[in-house]
């Protein structure tokens, strides 16, 4: 049986085994998916020995993206451009493929929501590793604008050189946002310390999309908070660790999964509904 697995540090507490199983079940594809949890130090060796006995293909979590992007024989375009790898197969003529769908699982999550990303002014918050795999995808959608703010304001500065030619993409201070954004992106993990971003109320309307890509069995921090002044669409990233897990399950398989199912029994999983 062809052998999946997802490796991370922490990593015990991953669906991917959960979400995957699914997937293969509803596409009737023979498959198992594990995890594997080496030190951050073995990550290279416990790769290489995963492939070396047979493995297939494997998704790539906090905090070995930055180390598999290095560690692959071929890079798709999306990973090229996001600097990151969280999907890697093993093509038939022996070649390990590093692909990035964490930007295609967070358009599509967004679009299932209703969300307008053409024509829109976006503020992506944070400039670390998941800022960096949503951009190039964001703004394949045509925004308007798309604002980076960070608290170290160089890293925001240096990200949107990388990316300004892709579309009209600017750095700010928190400090210095104004106007009226359409879209709102969390994108660090400050909720996991139930921690927010500094961002003024002032900028949350009634009529603007909230989306935090962390997730949990309540609303996040950052999530609570928009509510508490006036957002009416508020989103977690639940939804966008299965779109980007169909995407992966896509590449390996040739095959595309449907994800409504999935994310309603993975919601039920985690005692959200």
């Amino acid at each position: 049986m062809d052998r999946y697995l997802v490796f991370g540090h922490p990593v015990r507490h991953s669906k991917s085994p959960f979400i995957h199983t699914l997937f293969a079940r509803q596409t009737q594809q023979e498959l198992e998916y594990g995890l594997a949890e080496p030190a951050v130090d073995e990550f290279a060796q416990a790769l290489r020995t995963f492939f070396e006995q047979g493995g297939k293909g494997c998704n790539v979590t906090v905090p070995f993206k930055e180390q598999a992007f290095t560690l692959v024989d071929h890079l798709s375009p999306r990973a090229k451009r996001a600097g990151a790898v969280n999907t890697i197969k093993l093509t038939d003529d022996g070649v390990l493929l590093g692909d990035n769908t964490d930007g295609a699982g967070l358009v599509a999550d967004l679009k299932s929501h209703g969300v307008t990303l053409a024509d829109s002014r976006i503020l992506l918050l944070g400039a670390g590793g998941a800022a960096r795999g949503a951009l190039a995808p964001l703004l394949a959608e045509l925004p308007s604008e798309l604002v980076i703010a960070n608290r170290t304001h160089a890293k925001a500065q240096q990200l949107a050189a990388e990316f300004c030619d892709l579309g009209h993409v600017t750095a700010q201070t928190y400090e210095q946002l104004a106007g009226s954004f359409d879209l709102v992106i969390n994108s660090t993990s400050a909720s996991l310390q139930g921690e927010l971003p500094p961002l003024a109320p002032a900028l949350i309307h009634t009529d603007i999309a909230i989306y935090d890509m962390m997730y949990g069995a309540s609303d996040t921090a950052f999530i609570s908070w928009a509510k508490q002044h006036g957002a009416r669409q508020t989103m977690d990233g639940l939804g966008m660790l299965v779109e980007q897990a169909a995407e992966a399950f896509t590449v390996w398989r040739g095959i595309r999964p449907g994800t409504k199912q999935v994310l309603r029994e993975l919601k039920r999983n985690l005692g959200v509904i």
